[in-house]
């Protein structure tokens, strides 16, 4: 996809002309990220049969931060925590969604991310530009406790949703147990209380054999 048709969503209706610059850019972006709703995700829903897409998987991160908020182990700021989960996956527009069992993907990954956040993030003004790649590497570096507590949702959503469907990606070849819980961690690095539960909803998912027990796997379930 170039440049010129991944930026033409309102072009191609010919919106107004007699607008400022600054207005007619930021529309321009919104209509851009109109993309993210045609992303799909691994992750299978639990009220129908098929998989989410990225924007209903940013939708449900910030309604899961306007709920759990109370369980970060920091004070957060939950305005910013929801600009972080809000942004966090709009670069997968330009760059995909990885799959995190694909490895040949995964090698390249940060490269493509970056140059996505470059481009995608320069359709808006200068200053509104700098503000969204700044949350974005935000998210990214999680040095901050809303990054951390934005990047815990971002890990546990998904963890309900295979949970839900008695083991969804799980079932993936190479995902085990031990891999789970390893990328699960950083549940836990923002709220002791959700990382329990977490680990917790794992222990069942592997009683009930929905996710294998055996180390025979460097599985890093989404």
């Amino acid at each position: 996809m170039t440049s010129t048709t991944r930026r033409d969503l309102i072009g191609r209706a010919e919106p107004p002309r007699d607008v400022p610059e600054r207005l007619a850019s930021q529309i321009a972006f919104i209509a851009e990220v109109d993309r993210l709703k045609t992303v799909v995700r691994r992750s299978p829903l639990l009220a129908a049969d098929r998989r989410e897409n990225d924007a209903e998987h940013s939708w449900h991160l910030a309604l899961m931060v306007t709920v759990l908020a109370e369980y970060a182990d920091e004070p957060i700021d939950v305005a910013r925590t929801l600009r972080l989960v809000l942004v966090h996956d709009l670069v997968e527009i330009y760059a995909g969604d990885t799959f995190l069992y694909d490895e040949a993907a995964s090698a390249d990954q940060a490269e493509r991310e970056e140059a996505a956040a470059d481009e995608l993030f320069a359709l808006l003004p200068p200053d509104q530009a700098g503000a969204f790649r700044a949350l974005w590497d935000e998210f990214e570096a999680r040095a901050t406790p809303e990054a951390r507590f934005a990047k815990a949702m971002d890990r546990l959503q998904p963890l309900l949703l295979n949970f839900g469907n008695e083991g969804g990606t799980w079932h993936t070849p190479g995902v085990t147990e031990a891999g789970v819980r390893r990328r699960k961690s950083v549940i836990g690095d923002a709220s002791a209380e959700l990382g329990a539960y977490a680990s917790k909803l794992i222990d069942l998912g592997a009683q009930r054999g929905w996710l294998r027990r055996d180390g025979g796997g460097d599985g890093v379930g989404s």
